[in-house]
C-alpha cells in the first residue's frame, strides 16, 4: 500500500509539474527581426525553449515596441524589463567602464574584438550587477561607418560642421567633436524621420541597420569608415534572474554563449549581403577609400578623456591581446 502511495504521489507530482505554467521571460531590442542581433535573439530563444523542455519561454520584442535602449537597459533595475540586448555605448551610461569598447579604432580587427570582449569586456560587465543587470555574453551590431548627405567623407576634414545624430554616449559624442561635426544625441526609433526630413545630416550605424531600417533611402553618401566595433551585450535583470533556479539559470548563460559564436559568424555572412542591398538600391554612394590612419589620429583624444577617468590598465590589457 506505501509502496503504491508513494508511486501515485510521484505520478501527481510529475504531472503538476508538466503543467505548471512555464516562466516567460520578455526581451526587448530595437533592431529589426532580419538584423543579425534580431536574429540571434530568436536563435537564442529557440534554443532556451528547447534546453528547458519549454519551462522558459523568451517572448521577443523587436524594433523598440518595449521603447529605446537606454527605457529598455532603466527597465532591467526595475524589473519592468527582463531582458534586453544593448550596445556598450548605452551600457556605458550605467556601467561606465564598459564605454572603453567604442573608443574609436580600438581592435585590430574583429577576432581581436572577440578575444577582448570575452575576457575584459565579462570582466567589466561584472560592475553592472549592482545595477540590477547581469550579462550573460557578448554578441555583435557589427563594425560602425558615416553616412551624410552633404558630401563623401574620405578624410577627416570632410566631418566638418555636419550634424551628426549619435547615441547618448560620451565616447561617440565626443569623437564627433574631435572631427569637428555637431554631435546630436537622438534615439533610433526617431533617426529616419530625422534624415528624411534633413534635421541631421548624417549618422553612424554597422551596415546591418543602414539596410535594415533603410537609412540608404535618405542618405546620399555612405562611407566605409569603420572607426568603431559595437558589441551587443545580452542582459538580464537581476530581478528576473533570481527567479529562476540554477539549472535554468545554467540553460540561460549556455544558450547565450552559444548564441554568441553562431551571431558573430551570422554578422560576417551578412555584411556582403547588406552592402549589395544598399548598392542595388541605387539611391547612395559607397565609398571605402577612407583614410582611416588619419581618422584614428585625429580621434585619439578621445582615448586620453576615457584614460584620464579610469586609468589605463584595461587599455593596455585589451590593447595587449593577441
Amino acid at each position: 500500500m506505501l509502496r503504491i502511495f508513494a508511486l501515485t504521489a510521484s505520478l501527481l507530482f510529475s504531472a503538476s509539474l508538466a503543467l505548471a505554467a512555464p516562466i516567460t521571460l520578455k526581451l526587448g531590442h530595437i533592431a529589426e527581426p532580419e538584423n543579425p542581433y534580431g536574429q540571434g535573439a530568436d536563435h537564442f530563444a529557440k534554443l532556451v525553449k528547447e534546453r528547458s523542455n519549454g519551462a522558459i519561454v523568451i517572448q521577443v520584442y523587436p524594433s523598440s515596441q518595449l521603447g529605446n535602449q537606454r527605457d529598455l537597459v532603466e527597465g532591467l533595475t526595475f524589473g519592468t524589463v527582463d531582458m534586453t540586448l544593448t550596445g556598450t555605448a548605452v551600457l556605458g551610461n550605467f556601467v561606465p567602464e564598459v564605454s572603453i569598447f567604442d573608443l574609436p579604432f580600438l581592435f585590430r580587427d574583429v577576432k581581436h574584438a572577440y578575444k577582448a570582449l570575452d575576457t575584459v569586456g565579462m570582466e567589466l560587465c561584472k560592475k553592472g550587477e549592482g545595477r540590477g543587470m547581469i550579462t550573460l555574453a557578448i554578441w555583435e551590431n557589427g563594425v560602425r561607418h558615416m553616412t551624410n548627405n552633404v558630401r563623401p567623407i574620405v578624410k577627416p576634414e570632410d566631418m566638418k560642421g555636419l550634424k551628426f545624430r549619435v547615441m547618448e554616449q560620451p565616447v561617440y559624442i565626443e569623437m564627433m567633436k574631435a572631427l569637428g561635426a555637431s554631435p546630436t544625441p537622438m534615439a533610433m526609433s526617431e533617426l529616419y524621420t530625422a534624415l528624411q526630413k534633413g534635421v541631421i545630416d548624417g549618422q553612424e550605424n554597422p551596415l546591418a541597420h543602414i539596410a535594415t531600417k533603410r537609412f540608404y533611402e535618405v542618405q546620399k553618401y555612405i562611407s566605409l569608415t569603420g572607426h568603431t566595433y559595437a558589441p551587443e551585450p545580452v542582459l538580464i535583470s537581476t530581478i528576473a534572474w533570481k527567479k529562476l533556479s540554477p539549472e535554468q539559470q545554467a540553460i540561460l548563460r549556455k544558450a547565450a554563449e552559444d548564441t554568441r559564436d553562431w551571431q558573430r559568424q551570422l554578422c560576417r555572412d551578412l555584411e556582403g549581403k547588406f552592402l549589395k542591398t544598399i548598392l542595388d538600391s541605387g539611391k547612395s554612394q559607397v565609398n571605402d577609400n577612407v583614410d582611416k590612419d588619419a581618422f584614428a589620429k585625429a580621434t585619439r583624444s578621445v582615448w586620453d578623456i576615457y584614460t584620464k577617468r579610469f586609468g589605463d590598465t584595461n587599455l593596455k590589457a585589451i590593447l595587449a591581446i593577441q
